[in-house]
């Protein structure tokens, strides 16, 4: 039998561990990076901790890198500023040190993945929104890692049965319908399976005739579904979470100042007395790997630190740019802006956007804001004017606020009050921005 040999050109992405440092320490807030910095400060000799005399100090030599931004030379890093975190924590609850994303991700080792597939896995996770539901399309992380959306739908699948089951679906009925796996063909099962719109609407009589089904199956069924989780993100935000805003913005000379707010973070470098030891000739060959590993370490994760701040920092400063009507005082206005429109400015890659954007807080003149609140889909209006569906949902919100509780408005007549305000929109668009503000149809808001 003749054998044949076939060469095949294949491209395929890796993360050095450079790029792989910088992601995980770009994903944590204030409070968990200073106790990543803690912790390596641990277990790396060759990381030393600076030693400051005043919160006043100037920047030191460590922020140099800055100076490459192109940012105005009043928005650097600095370590003066007026939270006190020490005095907070004396009257706050203390915050976990582990975020529930972390938590998620621990439970990956256990799941038979190989490394890359735990990237991949990884990035999955990093992109679900506080309601726990895939908050990109999986097309868009398949192909940061040179692969096509089929190649990964099983790694979807895999982070979906982690605990709690349901994270990362794209869509409520996806959400349910893995919790009820284990019960196909069930009455259950049936209902969201096949029958999801007339449970959504509660028409019981009609999903009773499709099913066949006796009161008492049914009841126990549909009381099954409702103590299901129809939110397995709850735990995004712990309900006792002390808020430390990440970044500080004032204004200043006409101007917007921006300040990292990690003057409570160690300062760390590579430790040069140990680094010298390197050249000694007296040290053995495994000696010298050792510190040739730990030295790597050190500069890859002061890098990364440096680096955190660069992005953060930048991204900031395009969201003030991109939404000027917003630092202008007008807070109830915000322009169409997704990922992919800071990521084009920076040229950064969006996953990179949204690890510094999810779980990150800036304090304003306004209020304390995530960055998440500054991103908003474009929506088109029937008069061919483009805004962001971030407004829609605010004045929908208040049409709902101010209605007669004892006959609430259907979704035809909010799109009527909608109108009126200049907003004309499709009755389906107006009905998915109602349930994503979390209010129920026009029958169940209805108080006697």
């Amino acid at each position: 039998m003749a054998t044949y040999l076939r060469q095949v050109l294949a491209q395929k992405q890796k993360l050095s561990p450079t790029q792989v440092l910088q992601a995980k320490l770009l994903q944590l807030n204030s409070i968990n990076l200073e106790q990543a910095i803690m912790d390596e400060l641990e277990i790396n000799p060759l990381l030393e901790q600076i030693e400051t005399e005043s919160n006043e100090q100037s920047v030191s030599e460590e922020q140099s890198p800055l100076d490459s931004l192109d940012l105005d030379p009043k928005e650097v890093y600095e370590d003066d500023f007026t939270y006190n975190k020490q005095d907070e924590n004396k009257f706050s609850p203390l915050p976990e040190k582990h975020s529930f994303l972390d938590d998620i991700i621990v439970q990956l080792a256990d799941s038979g993945l190989s490394d890359l597939d735990k990237e991949i896995a990884e990035e999955i996770i990093w992109n679900v929104n506080d309601r726990g539901y895939l908050d990109t399309d999986l097309i868009l992380i398949a192909d940061r890692f040179g692969k096509i959306e089929d190649e990964i739908e099983d790694i979807l699948n895999i982070v979906q049965r982690l605990e709690p089951k349901g994270l990362g679906s794209r869509n409520i009925q996806e959400c349910l319908l893995i919790q009820l796996e284990d019960e196909i063909e069930s009455i259950s099962w049936k209902i969201v399976k096949y029958l999801f719109e007339d449970f959504m609407h509660k028409r019981y009589e009609k999903i009773q005739k499709k099913l066949k089904c006796s009161d008492e199956d049914l009841h126990n069924a549909i009381e099954h579904i409702s103590h299901l989780n129809p939110r397995p993100g709850e735990g995004l935000q712990d309900r006792y979470q002390v808020v430390i805003p990440d970044l500080i913005v004032r204004e200043e000379n006409d101007g917007w100042r921006i300040i990292t707010n990690d003057g409570g973070v160690p300062e760390v470098r590579v430790n040069q007395t140990y680094a010298g030891t390197l050249d000694q000739k007296s040290i053995s060959a495994e000696t010298k790997k050792f510190m040739k590993e730990k030295l790597d370490s050190a500069t890859w994760f002061v890098d990364a630190i440096n680096q955190r701040r660069r992005t953060m920092l930048n991204v900031m400063k395009t969201i003030i740019e991109k939404q000027p009507e917003f630092f202008s005082g007008n807070i109830d206005y915000l322009r169409p802006m997704v990922l992919q429109d800071i990521s084009d400015v920076i040229k950064m890659d969006i996953s990179t956007i949204s690890r510094s954007t999810r779980g990150k807080f800036v304090d304003t003149p306004y209020g304390v804001f995530e960055l998440k609140h500054f991103f908003s889909d474009a929506v088109e209006l029937d008069d061919g004017r483009i805004i962001s569906n971030y407004v829609i949902k605010k004045a929908l919100e208040i049409i709902i606020l101010v209605e007669d509780k004892h006959s609430p408005l259907s979704d035809d007549e909010l799109g009527e009050h909608l109108n009126k305000a200049g907003y004309k929109m499709a009755r389906r668009t107006i009905a998915k921005y109602r349930d994503q503000l979390g209010y129920p149809v026009a029958r169940l808001r209805k108080e006697f």
